[in-house]
C-alpha cells in the first residue's frame, strides 16, 4: 500500500514540477512534503527515491534530494538520442521478433487503444510503456535493450506531459498500427523509420511539449 502512495506523490510532484511550483536545484525537504501530503516519511523517502531514479532529482550526500530540471538543449537532445534507440530496436526486431513476441505487442496496442476509448491517460501511458519494452525485448539485443529502458526511464514524466495535448494519444495509437504492420512484414527500414517518428520531438512539437512543462 505504501508503495503505490509512493509512486502516487511521486507523480504528484511530477506535475508541481512541471506547474512551476519547485525550482530547479530546489531541496525537497522530507518533513514538510510528509505534512503536505498527510503520510509518515517512508512513503516520502520512496517518492523521492522514484524521482532520484527519473532522473528528475539528485540526491547529495548529508545533503538532501533536490529538484533537476534539465535545460531545453540537453531535453531535446534526450528525445534525439531515444528515437535512434527507438529506430535500433525497431531495426532488430523486425527480423527477429517470434510470433509469440508479435502476438505481446499487439496485445500491448490493444490494451492502448482501451485507454484512448476511456480517455485514460494515465492508462495508456503504461500501456504504451510496455508496448515500446515488447520492441526492445524483441530486439534482442540485451546491452540495447537496457540502455532504450534506462532512457525511457528518464523520459517518463516529458513523454507523459505530451499526452495532454489534445488529440495526441489517438494520434500515438494510429502510429502503433503502422509499426506493428512494418514489423509483422520483417520490413527492418520502415519499422526504424516510423519508431524514429514515433519518438522524435521536433519544432513545433517540442515548443509545445516545453509549454506544457510551464502550464
Amino acid at each position: 500500500m505504501e508503495l503505490k502512495r509512493a509512486e502516487q506523490i511521486a507523480d504528484s510532484l511530477e506535475q508541481l514540477v512541471f506547474q512551476g511550483e519547485y525550482e530547479d536545484g530546489e531541496r525537497l525537504d522530507e518533513i514538510k512534503l510528509a505534512e503536505q501530503f498527510c503520510v509518515s516519511r517512508t512513503p516520502i523517502r520512496e517518492a523521492l527515491q522514484r524521482l532520484v531514479m527519473s532522473g528528475m532529482a539528485e540526491q547529495i550526500p548529508r545533503r538532501g534530494v533536490f529538484i533537476r530540471q534539465p535545460g531545453p538543449v540537453e531535453l531535446l537532445e534526450m528525445f534525439e538520442t531515444m528515437a535512434e534507440l527507438e529506430a535500433a530496436c525497431g531495426r532488430f526486431a523486425a527480423a527477429r521478433m517470434s510470433d509469440d513476441d508479435l502476438e505481446r505487442l499487439v496485445e500491448a496496442n490493444l490494451r492502448c487503444r482501451d485507454a484512448v476509448e476511456k480517455e485514460d491517460t494515465a492508462g495508456y501511458y503504461h500501456e504504451n510503456e510496455v508496448f515500446h519494452q515488447e520492441i526492445y525485448r524483441g530486439a534482442t539485443n540485451s546491452h540495447l535493450q537496457g540502455e532504450a529502458l534506462r532512457l525511457q526511464n528518464r523520459l517518463k514524466p516529458y513523454r507523459r506531459v505530451q499526452l495532454r495535448f489534445r488529440g495526441r494519444m489517438a494520434q500515438s495509437l494510429a502510429e502503433h498500427d503502422g509499426i506493428i504492420d512494418a514489423l509483422k512484414s520483417g520490413d527492418s527500414e520502415l519499422a526504424a523509420k516510423l519508431l524514429r517518428g514515433h519518438v522524435t520531438v521536433q519544432g513545433e512539437k517540442f515548443q509545445q511539449l516545453m509549454a506544457g512543462l510551464k502550464n
